[in-house]
Formats: structure tokens, sequence, C-alpha cells
């Protein structure tokens, strides 16, 4: 076996490596050069390549392009660029609007990975006779029987593991992550050392294609009749106010709700239907129960062989919380994360990411999409009351 666990010697091992443009999938790609694989670099173009030269903190598009293609002759692999748009439009961006626009709270990202990038891509690096897909993700893989399991990274700042648990156990087995055991400042030393003039490149901040986390902006103009003005209410029933549409908010959310009030008050709950936004109390706010979709089960075993009480897992409900105790159980056929110490500001769409424990070297055993997430009992009654009364349209 060689260095990625593959049979054969590096010089007769492909691997295709996925080059946004950055430091880590450059790097990614210099350490395969320098373990003397066979290396083919490719970069997909994703949208908008004239608009994005000069932006900085993005990828996959324009600079970028340019960027990646210039470590490719530094390092001397082929380099090749791959027009996605159509793709990327198709299965992560209209897809993002939709959601975002039925009041949920939508992770492009995790969505990017599971068509784009390991999909669409994991098909084109088999296509060039590749052995593996080589990628700048902060996670680790190893083996596990015959197939690999995934793990948290050595650097917990960077950890991607929440964006990646919907990586198949096909594409994990295909997949390689060399930046796993690396913290981020040695990853830039390493840039240095390869002579990469990327090495203090800025890493991207925002989804890439909403500039400066303007989420409303982009949704206007990717729908511009989804901005249904609506009302405000009360938690208890009362009429605060109006809004211009309910993408404009999002779960907890406190500052710029629009209405004056004696009370800090929270955005409880988005009624996509009635175009209503839901504000209440903070304590409105905690949830200690959530129903998943589109569940991607990694653990070993099959889920239908779940135990009628549950199993013990540790759950992370957003990219930057901690996996805390849960319990992963079904409810009336359907699959819930049970939360020990209960959470705040869940939001539907997000991700609900489940691991073997807490600590560092955690194994990622799957996930899925918060489908609906079940508040305390007050909260709930009065949701439901509120849900009772019969809507007659406000709209100017």
């Amino acid at each position: 076996m060689n260095s990625l666990d593959l049979p054969g010697k590096p010089e007769n091992t492909r691997v295709v490596v996925a080059m946004s443009g950055g430091v880590d999938s450059s790097v990614v790609a210099g350490l395969m050069k320098r373990g003397g694989y066979d290396v083919v670099g490719v970069t997909l173009q994703l949208y908008d390549h004239g608009a994005a030269v000069r932006r900085t903190g993005s990828c996959c598009a324009g600079q970028d392009i340019d960027d990646a293609r210039r470590v490719s002759e530094t390092l001397g692999i082929p380099h090749y660029v791959l027009n996605y748009e159509q793709r990327f439009r198709e299965a992560v961006i209209d897809p993002f609007a939709a959601s975002y626009v039925a009041g949920e709270t939508p992770i492009p990202c995790v969505a990017c990975n599971q068509t784009v990038k390991f999909a669409d891509l994991l098909t084109t690096a088999r296509e060039l006779g590749a052995d593996a897909l080589a990628t700048g993700h902060y996670i680790r893989s190893r083996a596990n029987g015959a197939h690999r399991a995934l793990y948290r990274p050595v650097d917990g700042d960077r950890d991607q593991s929440y964006f990646l648990f919907a990586t198949t156990q096909e594409q994990i087995d295909y997949l390689r992550f060399p930046l796993g055991d690396l913290p981020k400042p040695a990853v830039r030393a390493l840039a240095g050392e390869m002579g990469l003039d990327i090495a203090a490149k800025a890493d991207s901040q925002d989804i890439c294609f909403v500039p400066q986390g303007r989420y409303p902006d982009i949704i206007a103009k990717l729908k511009p009749t989804a901005a249904t003005p609506g009302e405000i209410v009360h938690i208890d029933g009362r009429i605060l106010g109006r809004h211009e549409g309910i993408l404009r908010y999002t779960i907890g959310q406190r500052r710029g709700i629009g209405i004056a009030s004696g009370e800090p008050l929270y955005v409880i709950h988005l009624d996509a239907a009635r175009a209503r936004v839901i504000v209440g109390p903070r304590e409105a706010l905690d949830t200690r129960r959530v129903f998943l979709r589109d569940v991607n089960w990694l653990g070993d075993g099959p889920l239908d062989a779940l135990p009628p009480a549950g199993i013990g897992v540790f759950a992370r409900v957003r990219s930057t919380r901690p996996p805390r105790p849960a319990l992963l159980k079904r409810i009336d056929g359907r699959l819930a994360v049970e939360l020990t110490e209960g959470e705040s500001g869940i939001a539907p769409g997000q991700a609900c990411v489940l691991y073997s424990d807490d600590g560092d070297s955690a194994r990622v055993l799957g996930g899925g999409f918060i489908e609906r997430s079940e508040h305390g009992a007050e909260t709930e009654k009065m949701l439901a009351a509120l849900a009772a009364v019969p809507f007659h349209s406000s709209a100017a």
C-alpha cells in the first residue's frame, strides 16, 4: 500500500486533485506531486466567471481559476478547467433559492459537495483513469474494515465535517483528504516551501455566489416575485407590524426585525404559506427534538436495525457549535434526534450531523437535513393555535 492506502507505487497511481485556486487545494496538489503520484489538477468554473475576476474571498471563479492554473504550472502538473456553471445553478443555486423562499435556512455548500464536487467531478476523475480524487477539505478518513470512515480533523478550528455528512460510502472509499492531519498554519508554511505565490491568499468566507453574505439580495434577484409582504405576529397572537418578505428573516434573528417593542423579541417561526414572521421571547426558541429528512447513514450496521429506544450519538446542528449528547430514534416511522441539552435557533433546512462522540477524533456517523424542529410544550401549543386561525391574505 502507498501513502494513500492504495495498491501500487505512487508513480503508477493517478490522483485527480480538485483545485479551487485557494491555499488548501493547492497544497494538496503539491503534496501529491511531492509524493511521486501521477497528479492531474481539475478546477470547476461554477459561476459568473467574468464578474468574479476581481472578487476576493470567493472560490471556483475568476481570479481563483487563474490562481489554480499558475499553481499547476509551478508544480508541473496538467490542469483542466471544466465549465459546470449550468450544472451548479441547477443543482445548488436554484434549490438554495427555493428553500430560502420556503422559510428554510439551506446550506448550499453541502449540496455542492453532494452533487457537483463528489458526484459529477468524481465521475470525471474516474473517466480520467484516476485511482482517487483528493481535495483540500479539513477532515480525515481511514480504513474501517473493507471500507473507509470519516473523522474530525486535527485542526478543530477548520473542521469541515459538518459540510460533508452527505458523502456516500462509495464516494468516501474513492476520496482522499491529505490535510486532515495538518493544522492550517502548517498548510500555509508548506505553500511557502513549495514556492506557491498563493501562500498568503485569504481564505474564502461567504457562500461563493452570495457576495458579502447578502442572502436577501441574491434571492430577490433569482426570484423577483418571492418577496411577498406580510404580517409580523407575536407568538401570543398579537399583530405587531408588517414586513416586506420572509426571505429577509431567519430563525433566531433578533436585530433588524422592523418593529419597536418593550421586550427583546426573536424570530421563532417563518410561516411561508401565510407570509408571516412569528416572533417571541428567547425561551420560545428552545428546541429539544428535530425530525430529519434525506438522512445519510455512515455508521456500522443499517438504520433499519435501530432499537426502539434509539442509540446514543452526539449531534451538531450548526457548523460553529460542538457536537452535543443526543439520542437517535424513530418516532412514528420518522428519524428524530432528541437533544439532551437542548438547542436554540434551529431552522428547517439546516443540517444535523451525527458523531460517535464529542472528541477531536470523533467519527462522522452521517446526518440529515432538519425537516421540522419541536419546541417546548407551551411554544408548540401557541404555534398550533396560530396555525388554526383562519387565514385571510392581507397583502396590499
